[in-house]
């Protein structure tokens, strides 16, 4: 058991290097592609600060308040989008047939195709995320004590778990309906715009189903609320800022269902 599991993790790190070397082969290319891959998590950021140019508060917080979620949002996103983000491919993974020839591999499929099209260009994004979080968390003037210090470093890891948990969720849709990318595009990249900003500014329906009905309302916003210790204007308990990674946990746990109940009853394309 311990040989077939060295064997398996040699040819994840297999699958790992061979991307990586190929990705950076052309270095000026792969160093061009870093730097351009900045841009849109600098435009969240940028957005954020052109708003508060013309007004001092974003549905009742400040400028630094506000920028606690954009920054656990964009470290949280940009993590995820590295990580697992590449399963969005699985649409032409599927009517290509190349879904069919990893599942005949004796590796999982899911890390498979995560290792496969690793994106090692975006981890400029996730490094810029995590300074702003950094810059964030300096700047916010918090009342630290133990519980916060942990939640500064579970906050951004749930939120990644979090949007990485969408991307596989989402996904799988495309087992029963290939065409479904843009509709998972309206989950994961909306759920990105939507942590962004308070859910305050939100009304409606649409909060609603956003924060509490999918859960994007844990990524930031209410992690934020209690590293500040405000209570929440739309009345939730002060506890549910701490909820953040077991929300994320769940999320996972659905993830992994929905995956493996996709892969089960996929079938293929006959490509």
């Amino acid at each position: 058991m311990a040989e077939r599991r060295g064997g398996t993790l040699t040819a994840y790190r297999a699958l790992l290097g061979a991307q990586a070397r190929s990705q950076t082969a052309y270095r000026a290319s792969f160093a061009i592609d870093l730097v351009g891959n900045l841009g849109a998590t600098l435009f969240d950021v940028v957005t954020v600060l052109v708003i508060f140019g013309v007004t001092r508060e974003l549905g009742g917080f400040t400028l630094r308040e506000a920028l606690l979620m954009v920054g656990l949002s964009a470290f949280a996103f940009a993590t995820a989008d590295l990580l697992v983000g590449n399963i969005e491919r699985i649409p032409r993974y599927v009517r290509t047939g190349l879904l069919d020839a990893v599942l005949l591999r004796p590796l999982g499929a899911l890390p498979q195709l995560l290792l496969m099209d690793l994106p090692l260009r975006k981890v400029s994004r996730a490094l810029f995320g995590l300074t702003v979080w950094i810059v964030a968390v300096a700047s916010a003037d918090l009342h630290w004590t133990p519980g916060r210090v942990l939640l500064v470093v579970l906050a951004p890891v749930a939120g990644a778990v979090f949007f990485g948990s969408v991307f596989v969720a989402t996904a799988t849709v495309s087992f029963f309906w290939i065409e479904s990318g843009e509709l998972a595009n309206s989950v994961t990249y909306g759920g990105r715009d939507f942590t962004s900003y308070p859910v305050t500014v939100y009304g409606g329906w649409f909060r609603a189903l956003f924060a509490y009905g999918l859960g994007f309302a844990f990524v930031s916003y209410q992690p934020a609320l209690a590293l500040l210790g405000r209570a929440d204007p739309l009345g939730l308990p002060s506890w549910a800022g701490w909820a953040a990674p077991g929300v994320a946990l769940l999320a996972a746990a659905a993830a992994a269902v929905a995956w493996r109940f996709g892969i089960r009853h996929y079938r293929s394309t006959g490509s």
